[in-house]
């Protein structure tokens, strides 16, 4: 999947994440701010990532605003974006389908 316009996913709310994906030539880029940054940002790169590689995303640049969102939390919001991005809104394989 192809990452076609601006989109953003998610809220600033305790717990949550803002997650804004953006065109790319070529290539991942993350960037993240974190309250626990410390604590979990390799994790929080590492399940970014892994959602891009499942919905086969080869370039873009994700920009992520954490709260202490969960993991799944996370992986919800890139994909909601993912696909915001893309105009999808009907079909979307919710609920842990995308692996």
């Amino acid at each position: 999947m192809k990452i076609c316009k601006s989109a953003v996913a998610g809220s600033l709310e305790s717990s949550d994440a803002m997650v804004t994906v953006e065109p790319l030539e070529e290539g991942i880029e993350v960037a993240v701010d974190s309250v626990v940054m410390h604590q979990f940002g390799k994790r929080i790169h590492q399940v970014v990532r892994e959602t891009l590689h499942n919905l086969e995303v080869e370039s873009g640049k994700v920009s992520i605003v954490d709260k202490g969102a969960l993991d799944c939390t996370l992986k919800a919001r890139v994909e909601c974006a993912v696909y915001r991005s893309n105009d999808v809104t009907g079909n979307l394989p919710w609920g842990g389908a995308i692996r």
